[in-house]
């Protein structure tokens, strides 16, 4: 199976061989112009050797049309050109083997063409002498022996030669020259078109091969957007769905809250009874001690028994009022039990500990109202006594010593209620606190359903911003189709 080529290699591949031309194409006019800067500098060399040759020339010209002028006309003023001469030639004979230094030919020919300047110019120089001091004639007869002349043709055709030289040189080079010229402008137009040929041919097929890579990819973007729209779409419903759902559930959890702060309510006046209550049973149990002490001086005072049979029928009355007010306390506590039981049945797990807590207080409830009657059996039975010992003194002792021990009993009966009343402010009390407690935890329970709800608001917000950029991708997929198909998008 061929190998995938992703679009940056197919882009690198592309632009690759025309990059390599063009550098290709640098590197040889970088290459061409070095030649050429090279040609240009030994073509200056060239004349700068011919024109120091040229000089050279003129200046021995110059030395000997000075020497003659000196030696016809005596003037000194005709050594200035001999002077300079002398001055320049030396330097220049210098100057000329500094060019041509790196062509050994050319140094054995300066070196004779210095040598025959330096005998020329000590040729030219015993005239000059003789003039000064003999005069004309002898002066004439040195110069007219003919061995400068013959030295000058010497130089003459020395410096012929190298000029001729030179100048064949300088040809050579500037036929090298346009010949490297009209190469490096073939190879450059060559190498531009072929560029440009690689370009286009480059360019095409990777145009091809992007525009079947990109349709495809196009084709799964649109794929992909519409599942994403759809996705988008049941997303916001769900979430449409949770926000009004953690409404719901935040309406019944305050609505919890409610009858969680009324059970609590109910809870804290059920301890408020309690307490009374025992604090009535106490009132009781003090009254009992009394009654208790009142037997025992019945039994040291028969004399006063009836005045004290009266005494306790009065109090067995208050005794009955407080009965029947036990008795209804202990009603309600079993009503308000009754109930609780009902309420911690609704609340499912979280209330069974509370439906404990009621049915003691109902059973309690129940021990209560069995006290009560019982104490009013006995309130009965001491009425009854209080009335026999009234009609039948001599019964009263005996009817004393049994009342003596129903007052124990009925203290010890007290004592219990005391303590059932405690146990069940107790029961109420915690009652209280669960409830408070639940009521604490649901109100957390409602605050967590609001944040769900909140939660579910920017959920469902989110999901119409999905949806949104959906459309969007979908959009744009459908354009990208239509730049690649060259149509316009719909």
């Amino acid at each position: 199976m061929g190998r995938s080529w992703t679009i940056g290699q197919q882009l690198t591949l592309g632009f690759s061989l025309p990059v390599l031309l063009i550098i290709g194409l640098g590197l040889f006019s970088y290459r061409t112009s070095v030649q050429q800067v090279e040609t240009a500098r030994r073509v200056a060399q060239t004349h700068k050797a011919i024109s120091d040759v040229i000089d050279l020339l003129s200046l021995i010209k110059d030395a000997e049309t000075g020497q003659r002028g000196y030696v016809i006309s005596g003037m000194p003023e005709f050594l200035d050109p001999y002077n300079g001469a002398v001055e320049r030639l030396s330097r220049e004979v210098e100057e000329l083997r500094s060019i041509n230094r790196d062509s050994p030919e050319h140094q054995k020919r300066i070196d004779t063409l210095g040598q025959l300047v330096r005998d020329q110019l000590d040729k030219l120089k015993p005239p000059i002498d003789a003039r000064q001091r003999d005069g004309l004639e002898v002066a004439a007869k040195l110069v007219s022996e003919g061995e400068g002349k013959r030295r000058m043709e010497e130089i003459r055709q020395l410096t012929g030669d190298m000029i001729a030289e030179e100048r064949a040189r300088l040809k050579e080079r500037a036929t090298e020259a346009e010949e490297a010229t009209e190469w490096h402008r073939n190879v450059v137009f060559g190498g531009t078109l072929g560029a440009l040929v690689v370009v286009l041919v480059a360019a095409t097929l990777v145009m091809r091969t992007l525009d079947r890579q990109i349709g495809s990819s196009v084709q799964s973007l649109q794929s992909a957007s519409s599942e994403l729209q759809a996705a988008a779409t049941q997303q916001a419903k769900g979430a449409k769905g949770q926000v009004a759902a953690s409404a719901e559930a935040s309406s019944t959890m305050r609505e919890l809250v409610a009858t969680a702060r009324q059970i609590a309510e109910s809870a804290q006046r059920v301890t408020i009874i309690a307490n009374d209550t025992t604090l009535a049973a106490r009132g009781g149990e003090q009254t009992v001690v009394a009654a208790r002490a009142t037997i025992e001086t019945v039994k040291l005072q028969v004399d006063r028994i009836v005045q004290h049979m009266l005494e306790l029928g009065k109090r067995s009355q208050d005794i009955g009022a407080i009965v029947d007010l036990i008795n209804e306390l202990s009603e309600q506590t079993n009503i308000l039990a009754i109930n609780a039981t009902i309420e911690a049945a609704g609340a499912g797990e979280s209330g069974r500990r509370f439906a404990v807590i009621a049915d003691e207080i109902r059973r309690l409830a129940d021990r209560v109202g069995g006290s009560t009657k019982d104490i009013r059996s006995l309130i009965e039975e001491v009425r009854a006594a209080a009335n026999t010992s009234v009609m039948a003194t001599e019964d009263g002792a005996k009817a004393a010593e049994a009342c003596a021990r129903q007052f124990v009993e009925m203290n010890a009966s007290f004592g219990r209620i005391a303590a059932s009343v405690a146990s069940t402010a107790d029961a109420s009390r915690e009652i209280e606190l669960s409830t408070r407690q639940q009521s604490t935890a649901v109100e957390q329970a409602s605050a967590a359903i609001v944040e769900v709800a909140q939660t579910a608001r920017e959920t469902d917000a989110s999901a119409g911003q999905m949806l949104e950029t959906a459309v969007q991708l979908a959009s744009l997929a459908r354009q990208l189709v239509g730049l690649i198909r060259h149509e316009t998008p719909g």
